[in-house]
């Protein structure tokens, strides 16, 4: 069967730890079914933004199942690896525990060539009929994924879309040209490039800014996607300060404090990475500033 392209905004979410940096599983469900009630299309476990790299596979299957188990709306897994045999068994096993599709990160560290990228993807493809969305991340992999990879991929029926993270818009805006006959989609992989990827055809986003303010978020998205990129725009400044204070360090470094800062919500982080430090945390509340003086407001979401 040929699966729908995902659109919309899909918050790649955050890994709570306890103290003893075990799974705060708790909290993980808390947070996914907050973000469906304020509208999202999606979430996404797992990922570069739930430190996937520091999780056992048990503890990876354990973050989909309780994610899968408190939201209705899709559930796009990371399962990616560097190694193919390895994807495929983080991609069973997150199927198994609910996933109701993939995010797949292009190789890491061993950088293939393209042709090596190309039949590591359609190998995963092939063996699970779900939906897939490859990962384009080059800052985190060492390498893109050539154009040319994805538009071949691109006519795979279980390789919906492609998520990119390359900070390069032309790039993503030729997969899109070369793309639009596909049942296909490009998806933002960077809060920043959100709007200008809309502007030239991304459906969507996998977005880190949303775990803070869904709404806003959501707004901007549903205005690009219906054509009013001024009010598109208005949201788009206004996330401005608070997209680059997640950045200020490596993410989910200041994510993880700014949701302290909003609500109840653990900081803790699996080593190696560490807390964030004053100066991001003062561009954090500045953002806050700005955005709870604000009085372009995102319309409340239908629940």
């Amino acid at each position: 069967m040929t699966h729908e392209p995902y659109a919309g905004v899909y918050p790649a979410l955050p890994t709570p730890f306890h103290d003893d940096e075990s799974i705060d599983h708790e909290t993980l469900a808390d947070h996914a079914h907050s973000l469906e009630d304020a509208g999202v299309a999606g979430v996404v476990p797992v990922g570069t933004t739930g430190e996937s790299a520091t999780l056992t596979h048990d503890e990876h299957v354990a973050v989909v199942e309780t994610v899968a188990e408190a939201v209705s709306v899709p559930v796009v897994a990371g399962a990616g690896s560097n190694a193919t045999h390895e994807a495929l068994d983080l991609a069973e096993r997150s199927i198994e525990a609910g996933a109701d599709g993939l995010l797949l990160i292009s190789p890491y560290y061993n950088r293939p060539e393209p042709a090596g990228m190309e039949r590591h993807f359609r190998t995963i493809a092939d063996a699970f009929d779900v939906p897939q969305v490859i990962y384009n991340v080059p800052s985190r992999t060492g390498r893109n994924i050539a154009v040319e990879t994805a538009v071949s991929l691109s006519s795979h029926p279980n390789v919906v879309g492609y998520k990119a993270a390359s900070g390069d818009v032309g790039r993503a805006s030729e997969i899109i040209e070369q793309t639009r006959d596909e049942a296909f989609s490009v998806l933002s992989g960077e809060d920043g490039l959100n709007l200008p990827l809309l502007s030239v055809g991304a459906t969507g986003c996998i977005s880190v800014t949303a775990n803070v303010d869904p709404e806003r978020v959501v707004a901007m998205v549903e205005a690009a996607l219906d054509d009013e990129f001024a009010a598109a725009r208005e949201y788009h400044h206004d996330l401005g300060p608070l997209s680059r204070a997640l950045f200020a360090e490596t993410n989910p470094i200041p994510l993880k404090t700014a949701l302290a800062m909003r609500r109840e919500y653990p900081e803790r982080l699996r080593s190696p990475l560490s807390p964030l430090g004053e100066a991001g945390r003062e561009q954090l509340r500045e953002a806050f500033a700005a955005l709870d003086s604000d009085t372009t407001q995102a319309p409340e979401a239908d629940v």
